[in-house]
């Protein structure tokens, strides 16, 4: 009887074990970001532009960390989603900023506005 006490008391004792890894490997995995980027588009076709369009296809999913991006051209507006482990907010804006585009207040880089084409610049 007594081994048969100690073996139930060994086996909740896995279980809560393995409970509690498991739950904490559930939320490890729930660990994404989200953020609104406002940007400033200069036409209306930046998003099927060849050159810029492109851009965003390639260049956005390159940015370490970012998982998807939606480009809303009618509010001007990003919206990324992240993995907060890889990267941060920050550096995204700066991505961004490299593309060309103004992200919140980091302002679109000279060489990102050079590559541009002609009725995508300011």
């Amino acid at each position: 009887m007594k081994n048969l006490k100690i073996n139930s008391r060994v086996i909740i004792a896995i279980m809560v074990v393995l409970f509690s890894i498991t739950s904490s490997i559930a939320q490890e995995k729930k660990t994404n970001g989200k953020a609104v980027i406002k940007t400033t588009l200069n036409c209306d076709h930046c998003k099927e532009c060849e050159t810029c369009g492109l851009k965003f296809k390639t260049e956005m999913l390159k940015i370490k960390g970012v998982k998807m991006y939606e480009l809303d051209d009618k509010k001007m507006t990003f919206t990324v989603y992240y993995n907060p482990k890889k990267t941060d907010l920050q550096t995204i804006k700066v991505g961004i900023s490299k593309l060309g585009y103004d992200a919140d207040e980091v302002k679109a880089t000279s060489e990102g506005i050079a590559s541009l084409d002609g009725c995508c610049k300011r």
